[in-house]
């Protein structure tokens, strides 16, 4: 019993480690076909780490924005200030040194002009008052505010695709579909090689979501990967599938992707058919029942999905939508229902 669970944390442990790693090539490879991959963050700095800059957080150190230093509020008519005292100003709100009538004043050193905030004696950023243009604080939201772009989240892309940050939703998914196939196989020999195809089965549904695209250089890669790491697998004592369907299911689920994109090539992409063969080599290791269960899975999901946007959202039911995550999702249920029933 302890070894199961010793099992789950270091599976868990990988899933999440693993999973940090995973938005910086999301993020490099989220562009359009034809397009090279980034190079760069978003405000322009290179991207550079272990190889080639491909490994390592997704976030840029010389975009953290420094943190901004509030000056002291200082009295209206203090000494040095250049602000004259108000009669009668010293009843009124702390800070707000604004002289009553025409040609007041507005803060230490200066009267009210053109993008100054009246009524304030504060400089909402370093430098800047708020409202003036280009001056606001990094990630302000003003034209030229800094490294935190337009929308005020630090790194966002310009068009939205992919922002060059590691929200914490990625590397907790990893970690739990990695805990949940621990659960599922056990200490088998087929475990190792599922943890280490999550990631990559991660990267292309994310890259999938961002720009509706599969890239052939993961893809292709992929599924000649899952069938020697099987191999492996098969050779060694208590291995829980079959190598030769595996090898098998990959041929079959992409031929069956083939057939619908053929029918109708607006509604399945080929890159949804190339990423079947890796897909369909994992699913045959269990043996064909699992091959259609995980199949299944990942049309329904995508189904419900599709319904959901059409209820909710008023879209149309033509709308494109991503189906490499419904796939890659209706995988880890194939796998889980596969390696419960192998064990």
């Amino acid at each position: 019993m302890e070894y199961v669970y010793v099992t789950l944390i270091a599976a868990a442990v990988w899933g999440a480690a693993a999973g940090v790693l995973v938005p910086r090539p999301v993020y490099r490879m989220s562009v359009e076909p034809g397009e090279a991959w980034r190079t760069a963050c978003p405000a322009g700095h290179p991207i550079t780490g272990p190889a080639r800059g491909w490994l390592g957080p997704a976030r840029c150190p010389r975009c953290v924005p420094p943190v901004p230093v509030r000056p002291a509020v200082v009295p209206a008519g203090a000494p040095g200030t250049g602000a004259r005292e108000v009669p009668g100003a010293r009843g009124g709100a702390a800070g707000s040194g604004v002289a009553a009538g025409r040609g007041g004043v507005n803060g230490p050193g200066g009267t009210e002009g053109p993008g100054g905030v009246a009524g304030s004696a504060v400089a909402d950023g370093p430098g800047g008052a708020a409202g003036a243009p280009g001056l606001g604080a990094p990630g302000a939201g003003a034209p030229g505010a800094g490294p935190g772009g337009a929308d005020g989240s630090e790194g966002a892309d310009a068009r939205g695709t992919a922002a060059y940050r590691c929200p914490l939703l990625v590397p907790a998914a990893t970690a739990l579909a990695c805990a949940a196939l621990a659960a599922a196989v056990g200490p088998r020999p087929e475990l190792a090689v599922w943890l280490l195809l999550v990631p990559v089965a991660a990267l292309l549904a994310l890259v999938d979501r961002n720009v509706h695209r599969l890239p052939d250089q993961l893809t292709l890669p992929l599924a000649a990967a899952a069938a020697v790491l099987l191999g492996g697998a098969a050779l060694l004592p208590g291995a829980g599938g079959s190598w030769t369907t595996a090898l098998l299911g990959g041929p079959v689920l992409g031929a069956g992707y083939l057939v619908l994109f053929l029918v109708n090539p607006n509604g399945m992409g080929f890159g949804d058919v190339k990423l079947a063969l890796p897909l369909g080599v994992a699913l045959g290791w269990y043996g064909c029942e699992v091959l259609f269960l995980g199949a299944f899975a990942g049309f329904l999901l995508g189904a419900v999905y599709g319904l959901g946007l059409v209820v909710l959202r008023g879209a149309r039911r033509d709308t494109a939508i991503p189906f490499g995550p419904f796939m890659v999702s209706g995988t880890l249920v194939g796998l889980l229902l596969g390696g419960l029933a192998a064990g």
